[in-house]
């Protein structure tokens, strides 16, 4: 009997904006424009630097939605020298790559014509589609329709970009609507082979937003909403849980595959108030199971070669490490 395998990338979290164009009753990470708003180039060039000298091997890049929608951005990013906030994340990817980083970008909402672009500096890409239920907490929030979401999810399954996607559980669905939302997932790997991984994460209460005194699911709800998700996808997409946010040790036995990005450098700034663990803390989460480094783009993608050819021999390069004894770096 093969011995169970959790897997993890190790990962640096550059946040590039918090200025978003949504409103989701939820969120603490979006601000004002204001001073400190946008990363600058250096924070992030250091930050790459310091990340791979520690063993990463994917750059999260990640930042509000459609941020150049927002009144005073535009002029703010423009004393930069960037016009578009795409622009900005392209070079970085292109600094990522040069540093040893595969970049994996969370954007929002993107374009076909958007995603085709990036396409060419990320080895993977996400968006969480949250929940295909109509929830007050997106009221506010035009990028959150579902339809749209979908439409994004399956531009990226056409254009073959390795893809995560994922709902957010107790922001007013139903277990039945969280059933639909797998299902739905689901059927677009069905037509496109595309979606690598489905992180199942819990919503968190922060204090200041309009959802901040919300009864969240307990770890009973949450752990039959893994099962549901593991007996709803097929077995070549993971089902990932953010191992910071919860209960990791015990939701382990309820289906998980994968405990996501972790970094040893920077916080997780949606959760702010949640350290990661490190890897010995993943490997006592994991159990009996055996702990494996990943890259953001999971080995049956690199078979297949969806990849740009600018980021063929990083991947084959950083593939050969993970994959060397001690070439995890601990893992």
């Amino acid at each position: 009997m093969h011995r169970r395998v959790i897997t993890f990338s190790r990962n640096a979290f550059l946040p590039l904006t918090t200025v978003c164009v949504n409103r989701c009753g939820y969120c603490c990470f979006r601000t004002p424009v204001r001073e400190g708003c946008i990363m600058p180039p250096d924070e992030a060039i250091r930050t790459l630097e310091a990340s791979a000298a520690l063993g990463c091997t994917e750059a999260l890049f990640t930042f509000g939605e459609r941020p150049g929608g927002v009144s005073g951005f535009a002029e703010m990013l423009g004393r930069l020298g960037y016009a578009d906030i795409l622009d900005y994340v392209y070079d970085l990817s292109l600094a990522a790559i040069e540093r040893g980083l595969l970049p994996h970008t969370n954007a929002g909402i993107l374009t076909y014509a958007e995603l085709d672009r990036l396409r060419e500096v990320n080895a993977s890409m996400g968006l969480m589609l949250e929940t295909t239920a109509d929830v007050a907490a997106h009221r506010d929030s035009p990028g959150k329709d579902p339809a749209v979401r979908i439409e994004m999810i399956e531009n990226a399954g056409k254009l073959s970009i390795p893809f995560t996607t994922g709902i957010l559980v107790g922001i007013g669905e139903t277990m039945e609507d969280r059933e639909e939302s797998f299902g739905v997932i689901r059927d677009l790997h069905a037509r496109f082979g595309h979606i690598q991984e489905v992180i199942v994460q819990n919503f968190c209460p922060k204090p200041g937003t309009p959802m901040e005194d919300t009864p969240v699911p307990d770890t009973e709800e949450f752990c039959a909403t893994i099962t549901l998700a593991r007996e709803v996808l097929p077995a070549d997409v993971a089902v990932q849980i953010p191992p910071n946010l919860a209960d990791a040790g015990y939701l382990v036995g309820c289906g998980v595959d994968d405990l996501g990005g972790v970094s040893p450098l920077t916080i997780d700034y949606v959760n702010p108030e949640h350290p990661w663990p490190q890897i010995e803390e993943l490997r006592k989460v994991a159990g009996d199971a055996e702990l494996r480094e990943r890259l953001c783009i999971y080995p049956q993608y690199i078979k297949k070669g969806w990849y740009s050819p600018l980021l063929e021999p990083l991947i084959r390069q950083l593939a050969e490490r993970i994959a060397a004894p001690g070439g995890g770096r601990g893992a």
